[in-house]
This record gives C-alpha cells, structure tokens and sequence, in this order.
C-alpha cells in the first residue's frame, strides 16, 4: 500500500533522498494542531477490559476507546496490541496490519502507527519464548550472549510488525526489597551497562527501537517501595544511576527512553527538564524520542500533585522533553489542544515532539512509497521456535549460580534416594518473571492455557533421576503449616533432600515479586523458612534450590546446607537447567549480580559502599553478605597464573590505558567457564569512594586441561567520579587494580600510580573496557 492518499501531491516530506529530519520538518509545517498531537498519543486498544492492575490507576484512567474518532487526525503509536490478551500471534498480526491500514487511509497524510510491546523477558505476547529475567542475565556475565538472546526476540518481533520494544531496564538495584529488583541487571553499574548495551545492540541490529527504562532513579525509591521519592546526591546520581543509560545509548544505539514514575528530591522525572533535556539530549547527545511510563504524565496532577489539571501536566511533561504519551491518549488529546488554544501551552513545543515522532517513523520506513502493514511469511509466524527455546536453555544454564557445595554434595548421585519438597519443586510459573506474558497477562485469563511448555522441576527431575518422592510442604506466601510434617516426613526417609524455595511473580500485590510486590525485609515469604528449617533439622543432607526475583537472607540456614544454587527466573527452560546442574549434565558457571544478605532484618546494601558502609568498630551492626557480589562455583576448578600488567607500567598517564592479563588453566575434569572480575580499589580520593567497584570482566570456556590467556584493556577513564566541585574527574594518584573471583575474593592486587594533572572527563569518555580472550590452541596456531 502507498501511505499517500490521493488529495495529496507528492512533497518534500515524501522524498526519499532527503534526510528523515528534513522531511519532517517538512510535514510539521503543513500538519494542523489536532494533527500533530495525533503524532504524540498512543492507543491501547482493550485496556479498559482487561481487567486491573496492569498499570497502577489503569481502571480509572483508560477511557473506552472511538476508533473512528481517534484515528481521524493520525495516530502516534498502538499499544501492545499482541500482549493485552492472549491472542493467536497469526491472527493478531494480521488484525494489527488492517488497524495499520485503516490508521493510514483515514488522515491526510497515510501515517502509519509505531507499534510497541513490552519484551523484558521475551516478547510478551501469547504463545512467544519465556527468556529468564534481566537479573538472571546480569548473572551470566555473558554480554555475547544476552545480545543474541536480545536479537532473536527483535526478530520475533519484526516478524509481527512490531517496531518498538519497552526494554531494557537499566536500573541499578539500589534496595533488594524493591518488587522490581527481579527487572533489574544488577547491583553494579558497569555490569548493568555492559549486558544492558549488549541487549540494545541485539534488539537494535534486529530492527526494532530499544526504549530504556526508567530515566532516572526509579531503583533507588526510599524503603524500596514502588513509585516512592528517592533522597539522592549527585554523586550517586552521575556515578551508580547514569553511567549504564549512556552505555546503552553509546555502545547500543538505543533510540528511545522511557521517563521513570519516580521523583528525585521533589521534581517527578516526567516534569524534570533538566534531567530530559539538559542531561538527556544535551550532555549525553541523545536524538530519539522520549516516551512516558505508562500514565506518568497525569500522575503530576493524580500522585505528585504539581500539576492542577490535564493540560498543567501535558505543557509540564512537553516542556521537559517528553514526546510520547503512554499507552493511551489522555493529557496529550483535548488538554493539550485547549492548552494550546487557549495559550497556557507553547505550540513550539508540540511541533518540537511531533519533528522527534515523525523524523523516527520517517527513518525506520513508515513513511516510504509502498509501505506494507503485512509482514512477510506471516502464515509462518512462530514466537517459540526451538531456537528460541535452546537459547532461553543456555542463558537459563549460565545465569543459575553454586552458591555452596559442601563436601560435594552436587552432583547428585543417580542413584541416590531423592526427596524434592518445596513450594516451587512443582510449579511451572516459579520460572517466570512478573514481565513475561504467563505472570502479565495470562493470570488474568485462567481459562487459557499457558501457550508455552514449561516443566517444572519435578517433571525433569523425574526423567534425570526416574523415582523423585515428591512433597510440597507450604505455599510460596500462604500462613498453611499442615504439610510441613509430610515434607519432613519424606526428607527421613532419602539419601538427600532437595528443596525449591522462592518467590511467585506478579503485579501490583499478586505476587510476592514484580512491579509494586514490594517487601517489608528479606526473609522467604510465607512459612519457607519454617520448611526449610524443618527439613535441615532431620541431618539429611539438603539442597537448596532458590527461584526468586530477588535476594533472600537465609539466616543460620544458610550454615546448614549442604549446597545452595541461585535462580533469577530462569525462564521457561528453567527446570531443565536446574535439573541438569543437579544431575551434573553441566558445570554451573553463574556468578551473583547482587550480594545475598546474611540476615533478613539487615540494612539492605550493596557491595559499592565506602568504609564506613562496611563492617566498622562504630556499629554493632555487620552488613557483610553471606555470599557476595560476583561469587559463584563450579564442578571444575581453574588455576590462574602469570598475573602482571602486559606492559610492566607502574604508572598510569590519567589520560592513558592499562592492560592487565592472567591465564585461566581448566584443572579439572570436566568442561567449565570461568569469569575473572577487575576491580578498581581508590584508597585516597578527594570524595568517599567505595572500597572497590568493577571496571571489567572477562568469561573464558575452556575444556579439562585447557588454557585462555585473558586481557582486559582499561582507559584511566574508568577510574572517574564526581570530585568535590560536582565535576567527573580523573584523579591521580595510587589505586589498585585487583583480579578478582568475587568481591570478595581477591587473586592478586596490581598497584598502579594515576600520573598528571587532575583531568576532567565528559559523556564521550570511555564506559566499557575491551577484553580480548585467547585459548592456547589459537595462540599456537597464530604462532
């Protein structure tokens, strides 16, 4: 179809040879106001019965949608159109290309919708690849593979139509008792940048516009509550919060940010022109469009209250630099018009917004002579191929972390006599994330099957180990002890117990994990610990299995079990890959994004603290983790060996790089990966720094006697932080860089000398180091 009705000539805005901005500039010009607000709305078709809780206040403020009405101007974008309900993906793509074309026959000029979707763990449609959660990646270390994991839900989406997708969270967990911890990367910021750009990339490269969320802060909310003021420096803003957004904007390329809900130190994000305009588009160069978090701009009138009305909220959000308004028109309809009529809003602004939407649309094709809506091979449309279900395996094998293996214990004998109890041992849902379309949508429509085959633990436990006595014992939340007996009952009576605690994802409430599941500290919901400790006290050995959203203290248990394994949502193949780490199919190789606390009640905090944010003679109170930030084990060990600085500096220009190198030998008997972590440790700076922070990392898989020789190539860049004056600064001076197994775990320690002049540094500095990884046989074949 051409997207030019007939009452139009050809213009300028239609010539293709000139650039997307110039064409729409072009077509900004001609459009009248109704028009150009069209550009700025999204429509969510179905919101208003789909029942509740999809998005805080959607009850109340989606309205019942005229089609016909909304689409005669034009239309900015169409929500979510695959994941509102479940829907055949054929079906839904075939509906979604006639709502296309009757967006574009019915205005002037035959502009098409952008379509979006939510893909945080997979497209979030029916019947589309359960992947495991952000946190789960973050756990891999992988960057390679979470962009191809990232690539292949664009494809999926592109396939639909679909051109835009509402991911990557880039948070950085500030509070582990925030619902949202499970959506976030991790504790860390350059981890969070290094696998959140690597997730842009991969969605980018498919074609499809990556939105990072929530622009800024939105993690560090006070007690970990959802949409709560955060109280925040600007330290911790430019130096934890910012860094992993212009990584994704960098090295990603991504071309949307959505605004958070939150405000920082009294000025909400979707009215904060300095945040949106100053930073955003200013300092960090950004040229996309800046779209809402869904009802975040009437939220100043409704929650924030610094808006008296629709149009107050629509002129503040537009002066600030927001573009898009999502997922349906509201303030951006007839109070922005009237706003503008009756002068209380600039039309500068609305011409500003509409030039961003348009020279977007213009540049991914929506604009071009012989558009289509329907995308090709639709007949043959497939959200879950076996490609899609092998890699979800692989990044649900990667991300699961040995926390503790005492004596052994994994892996499992096959012919050991095996109890599996828990609340999780049998549940298909314990894999899945509060984004993933199952825990989304799918709980709102129980009569539907689930579209996707997830096995629990129990069904491929059955098939590595053939007799498993099965036992529940308690509910994920529920107060019910009744069963508690039964389970102890079957630990009695095995060689080894294996338990499978965690959380149920869910939103607004439904769950004891997700999006405003927030928790009051960080002990198991419900009765699990009572389970747990139940079984312990029988002397069975006990293996703990946790499927959680977020990191839960296990008090003296933790002491008491035998081995412990760590899953963030793995995703639909999940099951698998926790069965086959028991049954030592495979090494498990996750390293902890975020440290586990020791006790539940305990201050929650992360491992980028300064001194005195550590274990001190000045409080009775020890914040030190049971098991820290980057640990984890495998069934294989590794030597590391021949440590230095390739060069031989001891001195290191504040303008300069550094290269350090180590060995990774496989010394034992099976196939395993190994992750060598680089931390930067600053023991004098003209500001308090954290004791150590990571500045890189490298991921070498090598077979029973193999080896990789490891560089990791650091520019002084990574080094910088807000000095006393508000400016990022290099700083010379000493600073150790420490080759490390874990925050905690320290191989060798390099000291260098940070030589010149203290050297301010800008949004072009470097973000990311650059690894280079080696194996033996490709060194002597270079040889």
């Amino acid at each position: 179809m051409s997207t030019v009705t007939g009452s139009v000539r050809a213009e300028h805005w239609q010539d293709a040879s000139a650039s997307p901005s110039a064409r729409a500039a072009d077509l900004v010009a001609r459009m009248t106001l109704e028009e150009k607000a069209a550009q700025l709305v999204g429509v969510w078709v179905g919101a208003d019965a789909s029942g509740t809780g999809v998005a805080p206040l959607q009850k109340d403020l989606a309205e019942p949608i005229d089609w016909n009405s909304l689409t005669e101007n034009g239309l900015g974008q169409l929500t979510r159109p695959f994941g509102t309900a479940p829907v055949e993906p054929v079906a839904a793509a075939r509906s979604l290309a006639a709502s296309q074309q009757h967006i574009a026959g019915s205005s002037r000029f035959g502009i098409p919708a952008i379509v979006h979707e939510e893909c945080l763990a997979g497209l979030a449609a029916w019947r589309a690849t359960a992947y495991p959660v952000p946190l789960a990646w973050g756990a891999t270390f992988n960057p390679a593979l979470t962009e191809r994991m990232a690539n292949l839900i664009g494809q999926s989406m592109r396939s639909a139509g679909i051109h835009q997708g509402l991911a990557p969270v880039l948070d950085v967990t500030r509070d582990y008792r925030w619902g949202r911890t499970e959506e976030t990367i991790s504790e860390d910021p350059y981890l969070v940048g290094a696998i959140g750009a690597a997730y842009v990339r991969g969605l980018e490269d498919a074609g499809i516009i990556a939105t990072l969320k929530h622009f800024a802060g939105y993690s560090a909310s006070r007690a970990g509550r959802n949409l709560a003021p955060v109280a925040m420096g600007q330290r911790e803003f430019a130096d934890v919060i910012l860094p992993p957004f212009e990584a994704a904007l960098r090295h990603g390329g991504a071309r949307s940010v959505m605004h958070s809900y939150t405000e920082i130190d009294g000025v909400p994000s979707a009215a904060d022109k300095k945040l949106l305009t100053t930073i955003l588009r200013g300092q960090l160069g950004f040229e996309g469009t800046v779209v809402a978090d869904y009802f975040g701009i009437r939220f100043l009138e409704r929650l924030h209250r610094i808006a008296a009305d629709g149009t107050a909220a629509a002129g503040l959000a537009l002066d600030a630099g927001v573009d898009v308004e999502l997922p349906t028109v509201d303030t951006f309809g007839a109070p922005l018009i009237d706003g503008v009529r009756e002068g209380r809003i600039d039309e500068e602004l609305v011409d500003r917004a509409a030039h961003r939407v348009l020279t977007q649309k213009i540049s991914i094709g929506l604009l071009d002579v012989g558009w289509d809506p329907l995308p090709d091979a639709i007949e043959d449309l497939d959200f879950d191929t076996e490609e899609a279900r092998e890699l979800s395996e692989a990044m649900a094998r990667q991300s699961l972390v040995l926390l503790k293996n005492d004596d052994g214990a994994l892996p499992l004998k096959s012919a050991a006599k095996v109890a599996l109890v828990g609340p999780l041992a049998d549940n298909p849902m314990a894999m899945l994330g509060c984004y993933s379309f199952p825990a989304h949508v799918g709980s709102q429509h129980p009569e539907v099957p689930l579209g996707i085959d997830i096995p629990s633990v129990l069904d491929e436990m059955r098939t590595a180990f053939g007799s498993v006595q099965y036992v529940q014992g308690c509910t994920v939340d529920g107060p019910e002890r009744d069963g508690i007996a039964e389970a102890v009952c079957a630990a009695q009576d095995a060689e080894v117990c294996v338990i499978v605690l965690g959380d149920r994802a869910g939103l607004f409430g439904r769950g004891t994990s997700g999006e405003g599941c927030d928790a009051s500290d960080l002990q198991l919901p419900g009765v699990q610990s009572e389970l747990l400790e139940a079984v312990l006290a029988t002397g069975t050995p006990v293996v703990v299995v946790l499927l959680a959203g977020r990191p839960y203290a296990l008090g003296s248990a933790a002491e008491k079990a035998a081995a412990i394994v760590q899953g963030f949502f793995p995703g639909q193949r999940g099951g698998r890959a926790v069965s086959d780490l028991l049954a030592g199919a495979y090494s498990p190789s996750g390293r902890l994004p975020v440290s586990i606390p020791r006790e539940p009640g305990s201050q929650p905090g992360t491992y980028l603290a300064p001194p005195l944010g550590m274990k001190s003679g000045v409080s009775n109170l020890d914040p030190t983790p049971a098991f820290p930030f980057g640990h984890g084990l495998g069934y294989t060990s590794f030597e590391w060996s021949d440590v230095r600085e390739l060069h031989g500096r001891t001195e290191w220009p504040v303008d300069g790089e550094v290269t350090v190198g180590v060995t990774v030998t496989n010394t034992g008997e099976v196939r395993g990966a190994d992750v060598v972590e680089l931390y930067l440790h600053d023991p004098v700076a003209q500001v308090t720094r954290p004791l150590q922070r990571l500045i890189g990392f490298a991921r070498a898989e090598l077979d029973p006697g193999e080896s990789a020789r490891v560089s990791i190539t650091v520019s002084a860049d990574l080094t910088a932080f807000t000095g006393i004056e508000g400016r990022r600064i290099v700083e010379p001076g000493d600073v150790e860089l420490r080759i490390a197994r874990s925050s905690a775990d320290i191989h060798t320690a390099l000291n260098l000398r940070l030589t010149g002049p203290v050297r301010e540094v800008g949004a072009d500095r470097a973000l990311l180091a650059v690894v280079e990884t080696t194996s033996r046989h490709e060194r002597e074949g270079a040889s």
